[in-house]
């Protein structure tokens, strides 16, 4: 089974290209801003990494990315920022929320690719571990 990944980007091209890089790998979900990413995620099984824009039209800049980072149900997803805004911004925000993979647009899709390889394994083996342990 695809590992399942949550993109939240208001551009429709920026969610199409995510879709069409990373769909052939995992199961992409995208959605256009914070409501219905937090819809789905209440809704929904948890996705194994989420991608996000710090900016979303119905939310304040970092709103979303700061309520997943802290959160107790979210908290331990995998999170990767794809910014527009500043560079410098995006990585002080960044290592506020303890983000550990960002890009600032436009990026590389293959480096996004990587990423998105190394968290998803990195994730899975997590969850491995802690099973073996229990």
């Amino acid at each position: 089974m695809k590992k399942q990944i949550l993109a939240i980007d208001d551009s429709k091209a920026i969610r199409f290209l995510l879709q069409t890089v990373l769909g052939k790998e995992y199961n992409v979900i995208t959605v256009p801003d914070g409501y219905s990413a937090m819809y789905y995620l209440t809704h929904r099984q948890m996705p194994d990494l989420i991608i996000v824009d710090p900016q979303l039209p119905d939310m304040e800049n970092w709103e979303l990315i700061q309520q997943l980072s802290s959160s107790g149900m979210y908290g331990d997803i995998p999170l990767i920022v794809l910014s527009g805004l500043e560079k410098k911004e995006t990585e002080l925000k960044c290592m506020e929320y303890g983000i550990v993979k960002h890009f600032v647009k436009p990026f590389n899709p293959v480096d996004l690719m990587i990423i998105v390889s190394d968290l998803v394994k990195s994730r899975q083996l997590d969850k491995d571990l802690s099973a073996m342990a229990s």
